[in-house]
């Protein structure tokens, strides 16, 4: 990408009605816009940095067995009346409308209805299961309060896998393996070191659901961690007959404020029986899927790695999530400058190294700086007349600030080895 074709451009203050830092931060750097309260549209910048967060999740969704499926955001009233979700009173945040033609479609804020009518049409015997379908795929809640920029929002990406399995152990074993590819895709995202497995209420399919839940300020969960055996409670579930089933001392427990970042719960047959999703098990007997619901947000988990590892000057990413691995910055319009940013662009291109190049013309070095830190890409390849006497270019780490003056014959190499 050349910075000079991209149509978004930096901002030096904040939208006056964001008051998330994660928000301010992404619409100064160009990456979302606001279209209202709790709604965001991803420009290039974001679209990409949410791609590489989704790309994450989907390989280790894959890597359990996983298939990825796409379901309808529109959903039939007749469908969550059988599971009786359908009513405002017992599911309070609806996006409902009328069609042209009569009738009352609502946007979907979750699919275990639609996923279980889909699998009634494709189960009919044991060895039809045990099955993991999944998705990401754009959800709507009627939040009465969007706040936190992307963490709660009205419209949002979530990826939801549901499993579906002939027994109680081989439901375990399913949680069991979703479980431990959540800890992978948090370790991936560089959560890893502050994400806990964080036990909550379990309502009527299990005595505990489980929550993972990211140590940070900003978070609305209150929970108490046990740092030493890495598992927390939430503070809705504090009691003492909880701490004795998890072995848990109160005096040990450190309370901390934390983020939701991805949720697993047992469903039981809840959604099979009502729906009427059954099986023939092998002695011919039917019987219904005990199911299984994983989700994980892709928006909320941007905002967060956005919020958590900012400093003064903007955004700093990630290698694994940033929307390119570098970013070349000409600092002034000499001919030689260009001549060799353009010809460290080309290696890195060649390379198979995606790659941003700051190559506008009319910017001052130091603008060009203050909008490299902003965006936070991390790697700054930075190239200048000083650094040229030496055949050379400067590398500027943005998450440690290091910066080291590297050979032109070496930078592919260099960058290669660094992401």
């Amino acid at each position: 990408m050349r910075q000079s074709q991209l149509f978004t451009h930096t901002r030096r203050e904040a939208p006056r009605d964001e008051a998330s830092k994660n928000a301010q931060l992404l619409i100064r750097a160009g990456y979302i816009h606001k279209e209202m309260a709790g709604v965001y549209s991803f420009l290039p910048l974001g679209w990409r940095v949410l791609e590489n967060i989704m790309r994450i999740i989907r390989e280790e969704m894959n890597a359990i067995g996983g298939q990825e499926v796409h379901l309808s955001a529109l959903q039939s009233r007749a469908l969550w009346e059988q599971t009786d979700r359908w009513s405002d009173e017992k599911v309070d945040i609806w996006f409902k409308t009328t069609l042209a033609a009569g009738g009352e479609v609502g946007l979907a804020p979750t699919h275990e209805e639609p996923i279980t009518a889909i699998m009634r049409e494709h189960i009919a015997s044991y060895r039809d299961l045990p099955q993991l379908p999944y998705q990401i795929q754009l959800k709507f809640r009627n939040e009465l309060r969007a706040r936190s920029g992307l963490m709660r929002g009205r419209e949002f990406f979530m990826k939801d896998m549901y499993t579906f399995a002939r027994t109680e152990k081989e439901h375990e074993e399913l949680y069991e393996r979703v479980k431990q590819a959540y800890f992978t895709i948090f370790r991936r995202l560089g959560l890893g070191d502050r994400t806990y497995l964080t036990f909550a209420s379990g309502g009527i399919f299990s005595r505990y659901s489980h929550e993972f839940q990211t140590v940070a300020d900003i978070g609305e969960d209150t929970i108490y961690l046990d740092k030493t055996k890495g598992i927390a409670v939430n503070k809705e579930v504090l009691e003492e007959s909880v701490l004795a089933d998890l072995g848990l001392e109160q005096d040990k427990l450190e309370e901390v404020r934390a983020v939701e970042v991805g949720n697993i719960f047992s469903l039981g047959t809840r959604f099979s029986k009502a729906l009427g999703c059954v099986f023939k098990d092998a002695e011919g007997k039917e019987r219904h899927p005990i199911m299984g619901c994983y989700g994980i947000g892709p928006n909320r988990l941007m905002g967060l790695i956005a919020e958590l590892f900012a400093d003064e000057r903007g955004l700093v990413w990630p290698k694994t999530v940033a929307p390119y691995s570098a970013h070349i910055v000409a600092l002034s319009d000499e001919p030689a400058v260009k001549n060799a940013a353009e010809k460290v662009y080309q290696d890195l291109q060649q390379a198979n190294i995606e790659v941003c190049y700051d190559d506008r013309d009319g910017v001052s070095a130091g603008e060009k700086l203050s909008d490299a830190d902003l965006l936070g890409i991390p790697l700054q390849l930075r190239v200048g007349m000083k650094s040229l006497k030496e055949s050379a270019v400067d590398v500027f780490d943005r998450a440690t600030g290091e910066e080291r003056r590297v050979p032109l014959t070496q930078i592919s190499e260099t960058v290669k080895s660094a992401i």
